[in-house]
Formats: structure tokens, sequence, C-alpha cells
């Protein structure tokens, strides 16, 4: 397995729609974000009548060659809550704040900077112990798992040095199991079955609000899978022999493909944004936008014509969007050059000219 291209193709779909262009927080399409492969809590699924899963499943095929064992991690994003509080009165040590003498807003400004309420992410990975296939076809298998609750303040001071307000993160408790089994369906072939599901506890002071539930969810979550011993099948170009296993496998909010080198079928992705088997990234791409169309050019155009106030906000959303603005402020002249497109390849057409 190429690692590196492996994780390349996961970063991208990973962060897809984390933030869109104008990457600004006050923007209106960035209001609500992380929509891909959001596994919620089951309190909050249930009080939604099921619309917003609480589970996910990915379902493939493993061709055994010598006792197969595979690996199974599941990679998502974890919402930081990031919230600003301004004091009434400065300070000068941050332990020495009361509650009493803050207040939560929305923004903040401090000298030159300003500082927004956000929602930030952090990756996750739930990594399954190596097993066997063979002996998981005899014996399902449970992994719990749990995230547990963390919080962290950083002060902001005035040109004087005094503590004029501080920024909280917030990480909620996020927990719940992989389920894993597996089914021989014919002598040398398994059908392998990965549920999650989510049994993170909603607090009963707390409203059953998607924004309350998203800081206790599995965001953009995927699922990867290795194999030695064996190799996995095409689920979107199968052997003839084996399209009817293909037909009775159940994906449920997720698409596995085959990533890797072409024809390596040692590892398999399971996203919930739809690719085709080895997908790539662009090397003309300088860097992540954050959009799975890899439009480059047009987006790394429109941030230049941003306004100094846009890209302010924009520098200081967070790092990824200010990395994001001075990479592309930086980007050399024959860089931009590159993404305005480029000749993979020729091919001759037969036939008459109609």
């Amino acid at each position: 397995m190429n690692a590196a291209l492996v994780d390349g193709i996961v970063k991208a779909v990973l962060y897809e729609g984390y933030i869109l262009y104008p990457y600004r927080p006050s923007s209106v399409k960035n209001q609500q974000r992380f929509n891909f492969g959001v596994v919620y809590p089951k309190a909050y699924s249930d009080a939604q009548h099921s619309t917003d899963a609480w589970t996910m499943q990915t379902e493939c095929l493993v061709k055994e060659h010598e006792g197969a064992r595979c690996v199974v991690m599941v990679r998502f994003l974890r919402v930081v809550e990031r919230s600003v509080s301004k004091l009434r009165t400065s300070s000068t040590e941050l332990s020495a704040v009361e509650e009493a003498n803050s207040e939560k807003v929305e923004r903040l400004q401090v000298g030159e900077n300003t500082f927004h309420a956000w929602q930030e992410a952090v990756e996750e990975v739930i990594e399954v112990t190596e097993f066997h296939v063979a002996a998981l076809a005899a014996q399902r298998m449970q992994w719990p798992f749990r995230l547990s609750a963390r919080q962290e303040k950083e002060c902001l001071r005035d040109e004087n040095g005094l503590i004029v307000g501080f920024i909280q993160r917030d990480k909620k408790t996020v927990s719940g199991t992989i389920d894993l089994a597996a089914e021989r369906v014919a002598p040398d072939l398994y059908k392998l079955t990965i549920h999650i599901s989510n049994a993170s506890q909603m607090s009963d002071a707390a409203p059953l609000s998607r924004e309350h539930a998203i800081a206790r969810a599995l965001v953009s979550t995927h699922t990867i899978l290795q194999v030695l011993g064996g190799e996995f099948v095409s689920l979107l170009d199968p052997p003839e022999t084996y399209r009817e296993f293909v037909v009775k496998c159940q994906n449920v909010g997720t698409w596995p493909i085959l990533v890797g080198a072409e024809g390596e079928r040692d590892t398999m992705l399971s996203s919930p944004i739809i690719l085709y088997d080895y997908p790539e990234i662009a090397p003309e791409s300088p860097g992540d936008l954050f959009d799975g169309a890899e439009i480059d050019e047009i987006l790394s155009l429109r941030i230049l014509t941003m306004t100094d106030e846009e890209k302010r906000e924009m520098r200081q959303a967070d790092d990824r969007t200010r990395k994001i603005l001075e990479r592309t402020e930086n980007m050399p002249e024959e860089q931009l050059m590159k993404l305005h497109g480029v000749l993979r390849g020729l091919r001759s057409v037969s036939g008459e000219t109609p």
C-alpha cells in the first residue's frame, strides 16, 4: 500500500466542505457546515425520526489467498466548539478571572485582530486490532470507543499585556461501537461488514439541536480497510463470477472504493462521498481548498480579488483558512499558470468524421 497516496485522498475528502469560499465565518454558506458523513448521537437521530443517521455501514468482499487478515480504521473529524469571551474588567492572570466578570460574544476586537466564535475540527482515528477474516466469520467482534471531553482556554491580551478576553475550546465526549462481522459467501470469498454506531449522551439540560448534536458526532466519517493474505473485490467493476455477491452488499451512508496505485487491491476506502476506484489528487494542486471539485484556479483567483477586510476575516477564522490565504498570496506566477490546465495524454479516434 502507498500510505502517502491513500492518506492524501482521505484528507481531501475528510475536509470536504470544512469551510467554503469566501472562507469567512460570516458568509451565508458557512453558517451550517459539516454536512458529509455525519454519524449523529442516537438520541438526536431518534428525535429527528431518523432523518439524521446515527449509524453507518460498510459491506465489501474479501478474496482469501492464505489466512487473510484485516485491519480496520475509522477516521473522522471531531468538532471543537470555539467560544470567545470578553472581560468586563481586564486582568493580569486568567486563573483570577471570575465567571461573573466575563460574557460570551460572537466576536471580539483586540488591537488589529478580530476573534470569532467558530467550530474548529480535529482528526480522530479509531483503529481496530488486526483480525483473521475466517475467525471473524466464526465469531462477531465489537470494538467500543470513547473520546473524553476536554476544555482549554487561551488568553487574549491588549497592547499593555492585560487580559481583555479569552478563547475557550470545548470537546464533548464522543462514544460508540464498531461492530464487525464476516460471512463466507463462496469457498474463497467473504463478505465483510463494519457497522458504526454513535452512543454519545446528550445533556438533559441542552436542547436536542443540531448544534449540540454535531459536537458529539462523528463528522466526515471514513472507514479504511487493509488486508494481508488476500485482496478486496471492486464493487464498481467486479469479476462476473462475483457480481451476485456484490449486489447483496448493503452500504449505508458510505461508498467503498479501491485506493492506492492502479491495480493494487489491498486497501479499500469507504467514503461518504461517491468516488471511483483509484482516485488521485492532481499533482498541480498546491494544497487543500476544501473543495473536492479541485477548481484550484478559480478559487485561487477569487481569493486574490478579495478586499483587505475580507482577507482579514479569512486570516483570523482559523489556522487552516490562514494557510490557504498565505499560500495563495505567495504563489509564484508559474505555479498559478499550471492551474489553468494540463494535457494528460492523447488517443487516436477511428471512424469517419460526421
